[in-house]
């Protein structure tokens, strides 16, 4: 057989091989836009007796939207996408080459584990690939798509990805095989239940729940415009929002960012705390909205939420803005004896790295350790602003304070009626200590904190 001809014939296999995994590329990328690399990797796997046509991963770059990308994909239907040395090899070089170009990478991940066989080589290759893509974190932005079933120590990059996508009724990322880990626990669940986004709310591992690639199409191509451009033009810098006179809440303070410009993430998970990416005046953010009517509680649950996309903030170089309504940490048993001090001592350390601006915004309650480490100015915050019907105290209430005091006995309960009254507990008091940069009405928000971010800006 001449040469060509035999091109032909391994080209064709590894395309027949593959054609299920490359119809998911092609509908994420812009059409005939992609650039396989390392197409003819072949090794033998004498345990299954077969050949592994391009590793059972595809790598390669394209382009979404015309902004450049790598990808490296799993090709399930080669050696169930188990994960080989190999393997791991051909994604380092995906990985480096995206590396030596800041281009970012979108991972599409499906595989039952290891492949059988490889003993501790599959193992090394693991900590090489783990390795890198930790390295990579705050250099280039990695997205990961669960496309199917995702088990054993791959969905390590889960963790270290910038924003994972699950798939409705198809993603399920687990440690281990998703029936044993139910039948260990005495139960009868489904892979969904165990591995989906759902099921993995304590993770906080979904940044994205979505139906199809086109919704993932979409998202990539609206976070990796707002950072490539993190400023442009705008026609809403000056905008009044009259409705937040009337009542800031969570709808209301959305009215905040640019028209069309919010990306929520991680809507599965601590709704009470919401994360955007989002423009102000054009201005490309990342905002945390404590949501609640009444005053978020703090846990270690929602403040590891914050925490995390602070430092994704941090990586991205954005402009942090909160907008805080909390009450502090919650007071039981559970938050007591749980990590919420470590979590918040975190929090606090990211803050301190952050070399983009910060700006903080008590649109609702700012009570004790939640005006602490979320608005006050010792704490970093380059300007800290206070609607003019905020609450800014040590305690929530008259109440809160004489439960607080109530065993000292030299406590003066008349004083504290006097000191926690609502009267008293406005940010004027903050305000006239040079805390809180200004008190405003809360329609003229979006004209403070463009002005403040134009002046900010690096």
């Amino acid at each position: 057989m001449d040469k060509v001809s035999l091109l032909q014939k391994r080209k064709k296999q590894i395309l027949d091989a593959g054609k299920g995994i490359r119809a998911d590329i092609n509908s994420l990328i812009d059409e005939d836009s992609f650039v396989e690399l390392s197409c003819f990797s072949f090794s033998k796997n004498e345990f299954y007796g077969e050949n592994a046509e391009g590793e059972g991963v595809v790598t390669g770059f394209a382009t979404i939207n015309d902004y450049p990308f790598y990808i490296v994909a799993q090709n399930a239907e080669v050696l169930s996408g188990g994960v080989s040395k190999a393997n791991c090899e051909k994604i380092l070089k995906c990985l480096n080459q995206a590396e030596k170009t800041s281009t970012p990478i979108i991972y599409i991940l499906s595989s039952l584990g290891v492949q059988i066989g490889e003993g501790v080589n599959v193992l090394e290759g693991l900590a090489s690939l783990i390795l890198k893509a930790s390295q990579l974190k705050g250099l280039i932005p990695q997205y990961l798509i669960v496309n199917g079933d995702v088990y054993g120590q791959i969905g390590v990059l889960a963790g270290l990805c910038d924003f994972t996508y699950f798939i409705d009724k198809k993603s399920s990322l687990c440690v281990n095989s998703p029936l044993v880990l139910s039948a260990k626990d005495g139960k009868n669940l489904n892979k969904f239940a165990v591995g989906g986004a759902d099921g993995l709310q304590n993770s906080q591992i979904a940044t994205f729940s979505v139906k199809n690639f086109a919704e993932i199409k979409n998202s990539v191509t609206a976070i990796n415009e707002l950072l490539a451009e993190p400023v442009i033009d705008s026609d809403e810098m000056n905008a009044s929002l009259p409705a937040l006179d009337k009542k800031a809440d969570i709808n209301t303070i959305l009215s905040v960012f640019d028209k069309g410009s919010a990306i929520e993430l991680g809507a599965s998970y601590c709704q009470e705390i919401k994360c955007y990416f989002a423009r102000i005046g054009g201005i490309a953010t990342a905002s945390v909205v404590f949501s609640g009517e009444n005053g978020v509680e703090l846990t270690a649950e929602n403040v590891r939420k914050i925490k995390d996309f602070a430092e994704l903030a941090r990586c991205a170089n954005l402009p942090y803005i909160t907008f805080v309504n909390t009450l502090g940490i919650k007071c039981d048993l559970d938050t007591n004896n749980s990590l919420i001090l470590k979590e918040l001592g975190e929090y606090v350390t990211t803050l301190d790295c952050m070399d983009s601006a910060k700006i903080s915004v008590v649109y609702g309650k700012a009570i004790g350790l939640g005006y602490t480490v979320f608005a006050a100015k010792s704490i970093g915050y380059d300007y800290s602003y206070a609607f003019a019907n905020a609450k800014i105290a040590l305690f929530d209430s008259v109440q809160g304070a004489e439960i607080e005091f109530s065993g000292n006995k030299n406590a003066d309960l008349d004083k504290l009626q006097l000191k926690y009254s609502d009267e008293n507990s406005d940010p004027i008091n903050a305000a006239q200590g040079g805390y809180i940069d200004n008190i405003i009405q809360p329609s003229f928000i979006k004209q403070y904190l463009t002005a403040s971010l134009q002046m900010l800006l690096k």
